[in-house]
Formats: structure tokens, C-alpha cells, sequence
């Protein structure tokens, strides 16, 4: 069907003879505008036919036809490469960059898009385990060209009818998921730390509602707790809304990386006696290193103790609520405030798709965040105007995001989303287990999700006794064995140092294509990659 869209043409294309008369029609403007105000008419072809127009028809076809074959096909095959390398100043001067007077023609056009493709990592590719995020979906893909080709924009139900109907469904099968069996409230927005700067902001104004007219004023001073192990969105939210990071208190983790509940308690305690006034609780579930799992139910205790909103940074672990065999990672996230969800990391919905997820009922999220623009939200609309739901953002127009999620739902079934989160678990179990069958790997711990951390000692350093000196010597094997698999263009793995721990590397692992072939050649091509070191 998408390929006859493609190919068909309108029966009564819309030309700009058609555009111009139309506009004359309504406005009564004159055939010749010489002498009354319109200056520019010397210079701008009003009447300008079909065939002064480029052919945008044929560019989009071919267009649409080099994504098929570049990106579609032949960049998620496992014998193509995940990336051309080429560094900043070599990638300028093999792309043509600069912006003309003139325009160009459609052929040349064309080439950047080519020359687009070619440069851009290929995150669907099976070797690409890098980011907390994989390409593509099918279903999803098509979702984003159905959306950008008709720009609907959802701050009023006139302008995205569809649009609006399809966030609240999906929304509401979110929070269901969750656990929230009497509902509760929900947008879309531009990313996970988005989601976690409106908890942050929701839970300061239930807190204290006059500080959306009054500002920092009205307000003593504010602090909210989180884990060392959570997201830094959480610091720059604080710092945004003013709010301040040293008022950001951060709560020591276990050796999983996990929020210590009493820790926590002695931080609410510590504010207190210094005057402050707790007010809020970030909890990760995945967090973004280890992909470790705060004890929700064990923190939703302490915060109903002392009066506190619990936020969940659900971002990365949410799927895990699909799964029957894994929901328990979120125990006790149905407790929360609030909830924030990415599904375009795990469940694969395509950049960016963004849940902010609240459990209340009575339009918290409206009050926090309207201004009551009477351009757009009119109260005497001869429809619901409960399907406005621009008011509850803070952005005015808002892309259609959740309908990529549908769209692949709708295609796949919860059952095959779930089979997807299962199989991820499922290889990161295998990897784990081939990590600790090999000589000169080791891995930094048990994974409780499909972050699987892991140290490559080179056989040089294979005798030495660990001490500082050993320890320093593997910091710089990571970065090395990167920068070979990018040049090369093998896959992409990423690296960093936690804590006092030298560089590792952190693999991770959602695709529902790859498999047991795809984890071997990993740690395969590192022990390649880095064998001399």
C-alpha cells in the first residue's frame, strides 16, 4: 500500500496557478497590484505554471526508494558496516555544507540525503550496542512518515483529531501497565529528561501552587532526594526551575547500584534539621550505567511516611512491564506520584517517544502548566474540549510522538512486545555467560537488566597482580579498542568509568534480531580488536 501512495499521482494536483486563484477568489485582490502597497511585485512570479515547479513528486519517490535500499535493507545487514568513520574536519570538507543564494537541483538534492545515509551510524544494525536506544521498527518508521507528511500538532483536537484519540489510548494502556487501575493523567513529550523536569515541577507546585504566579518567592527552601546512580536530567531540572543543584540530595546506592532506603531516611532527616523542606523522591528503574533497579516499594514507604512525591525515571526499565517474567523489576512502582517512560528505547518506537505518566485525577497537570492561550483553547468550542490537551505542556506545538507507538502496538500485539523484552533479557543472560567463560574477560557484576558490564584484559596484562598500576593500565584498553571498532566499522560498543572503577565496557542489548552468532562475534572481535594492547 505505502508503494502505490508513493507512485500514484493526484487526480487534481495542486499548482500554484490553482494556490493564486483561489487566493484571489477570497481576497478580491487585483490582477494587477502595481501602485497599491504590494512593492515586491516586480520581483515575485505570481502566476507561475506547473512546469516552473521542481519535480517534487519524483524527488520524494526516489527519495523513498534510496531509504528502502540504504537504510531499510542494506544498512541493517550484518555484513555492512556500522558507521564510515571519519573525523569532524575530514567529514566537512566530504560533505557539501554550506547553504547557497540559489537552489540546487533535485538530483544533487538527493545526494545529501545518499550522502546523509552513508556517514550516520547505523543503529539497525545487529552490531550496533551503543546507546539505550536501537533502530528501526517498520511499523514504527511508518508512523513517523505518516506523521511528518501530514504535521498535525497537538495542542487542540481541531488540528490533530487523530492524534489526540490515539495519546489518550495509548496513555491510558500505559497506565494500566503501571498498575493505576482507576487511571489518572499523561503527555507526550521531547524525551525522558523532559519527563523527569515535570515531576519535578508537578511536585513542587502541588507542594506549593502559588509559586506558579508568585515564582521562587513564594517558596521555602525545596529539597528533593535522588539515587548517585540516577539520570544528570534530574540535576539540570533542578537547576532549571531553580530549584538549585545543592539542593539535589544525593542518596548513596548499594553495590548494585541501587537507592539505600535507609540512606534515604537519614537524608530526609539531614534537611530537615537544616530548615529545608523535603518535597520530592526520584527513583530510577534502569538506571542509565548498570541498568539497576530501585527499591520502589521500600522508598514509596518512606515517602508516604513524610509526605513526599515519588517520581520513578522509568525511562529505560519501563518495558519491563510488558513482561510477565520481569515486571517484578518495578514492584511497587504503581505507588507513584509519577512515572516517566521511554518507548523508544526498549520497545523500539523510533526517536523520540516519551511518556510522562501521573497518577492524579483532578487536573493537577493542567493547573501546573496552563496559560490559557484564547487562541486556542476557546471555551465555547462546539466540541469536547476535554480533547485539548495542549494546555497540560509547556511547549505550544507538539509532535504527534505517541502514534509510532500505536501504530507498531497495533501491527504487533502486546504479546510480541513482551517477547521482545523477554528475548533481550534472555541474550544478555547468554553474554553474561560467555563473558565468564572466557579468558581476559571479567564482568563488573551480575546484570540485573541487559546492561552487561564487562573489563577485557589484554594477554599482556593476563600475569600481572592487580594493584593500582594494573587497574590504571585497563582504564586505557576500553577507549583503544573503541576507537578501533569505529575506524573499522565492526560494531559499536560504549565505554565509560564508574566511580573509582577504570573504563569498562557497557553492552546493551535490545534488538529482537539479534542473537547467540551476534554475541560470540562481540566478544570475539574485542579480544581481536585489542589482543596487542
Amino acid at each position: 500500500m505505502l508503494s502505490n501512495r508513493l507512485t500514484t499521482k493526484a487526480a487534481a494536483p495542486l499548482t500554484m496557478d490553482r494556490c493564486m486563484t483561489g487566493l484571489k477568489e477570497k481576497t478580491n485582490m487585483p490582477a494587477s497590484t502595481k501602485g497599491n502597497g504590494w512593492s515586491h511585485v516586480d520581483t515575485v512570479q505570481l502566476n507561475s505554471s506547473k512546469e516552473d515547479l521542481p519535480e517534487t513528486d519524483s524527488f520524494v519517490q526516489q527519495a523513498m526508494t534510496l531509504i528502502m535500499d540504504e537504510v531499510v535493507r542494506k544498512a541493517g545487514h550484518v555484513s555492512g558496516k556500522v558507521c564510515e568513520w571519519r573525523s569532524p574536519e575530514d567529514l566537512t570538507k566530504l560533505l557539501d555544507l554550506e547553504l547557497s543564494e540559489a537552489g540546487e537541483a533535485p538530483a544533487q538534492t538527493l545526494q545529501h540525503c545518499r550522502d546523509a545515509i552513508h556517514y550516520s551510524v547505523k543503529t539497525n544494525h545487529p552490531h550496533f550496542f551503543n546507546q539505550l536506544y536501537v533502530g528501526l521498527d517498520h511499523y514504527a518508521m511508518v508512523g513517523s512518515f505518516v506523521t511528518d507528511a501530514t504535521q498535525p500538532s497537538l495542542y487542540t483536537y481541531e488540528m490533530a483529531p487523530v492524534h489526540c484519540l490515539i495519546e489518550k489510548v495509548v496513555l491510558e494502556k500505559m497506565m494500566e501497565m503501571i498498575g493505576w487501575v482507576e487511571g489518572g493523567d499523561g503527555i507526550f513529550n521531547p524525551g525522558g529528561s523532559m519527563s523527569n523536569m515535570y515531576a519535578m515541577n508537578l511536585a513542587r507546585f502541588q507542594r506549593f501552587p502559588e509559586v506558579k504566579e508568585q515564582g521562587l518567592s513564594a517558596c521555602p527552601r525545596l529539597v528533593l532526594f535522588t539515587s548517585e546512580e540516577c539520570h544528570y536530567s534530574v540535576a539540570k531540572a533542578a537547576a532549571f526551575l531553580g530549584i538549585g543543584t545543592k539542593n539535589v540530595y544525593v542518596v548513596p546506592a548499594d553495590q548494585r547500584g541501587k537507592m539505600i532506603p535507609k540512606e534515604l531516611e537519614k537524608q530526609i532527616r539531614t534537611a530537615i534539621s537544616e530548615g529545608a523542606v523535603p518535597f520530592m523522591v526520584n527513583a530510577t528503574a534502569g538506571t542509565t550505567v548498570l541498568g539497576s533497579f530501585d527499591p520502589v516499594e521500600e522508598l514509596a514507604d518512606i515517602c508516604e511516611e513524610h509526605n513526599l512525591w515519588l517520581h520513578v525515571d522509568a525511562c529505560w526499565g519501563g518495558a519491563a512491564l510488558l513482561s510477565s517474567k520481569h515486571r517484578h523489576l518495578l514492584k511497587g512502582v504503581h505507588r507513584a506520584h509519577s512515572v516517566a517512560w521511554n518507548p523508544h528505547k526498549m520497545l523500539m518506537a523510533g526517536q523520540q517517544c516519551s511518556a510522562f505518566l501521573v497518577r492524579d485525577k483532578t487536573g493537577l497537570l493542567k493547573r501546573c502548566h496552563s496559560a490559557c492561550a484564547s487562541y486556542l483553547f476557546q471555551e465555547d468550542k462546539f466540541y469536547d474540549i476535554s480533547c485539548d490537551t495542549g494546555d497540560k505542556s509547556i511547549q505550544c506545538g507538539r509532535k504527534a510522538d505517541a502514534f509510532r507507538l500505536w501504530l507498531m502496538w497495533k501491527a504487533l500485539g502486546t504479546r510480541e512486545l513482551e517477547r521482545r523484552v523477554d528475548h533481550s533479557l534472555e541474550m544478555a543472560r547468554y553474554l553474561t555467560e560467555g563473558i565468564k567463560k572466557r579468558d581476559g574477560f571479567r564482568l563488573l557484576m551480575e546484570p540485573e537488566y541487559t546492561n552487561v558490564c564487562f573489563w577485557y584484559i589484554p594477554p599482556s596484562l593476563r600475569k600481572i597482580p592487580e594493584s593500582p598500576e594494573f587497574w590504571q593500565k585497563v582504564e586505557a584498553v576500553a577507549p583503544k579498542i573503541k576507537e578501533r571498532m569505529m575506524k573499522t566499522g565492526s560494531m559499536m560498543v560504549g565505554y565509560q568509568s564508574h566511580g573509582v572503577k577504570p573504563n569498562f565496557f557497557r553492552m546493551i542489548i535490545i534488538s529482537p534480531w539479534v542473537g547467540t552468532k551476534d554475541m560470540d562475534f562481540v566478544l570475539d572481535e574485542i579480544h581481536r580488536l585489542g589482543a596487542d594492547l
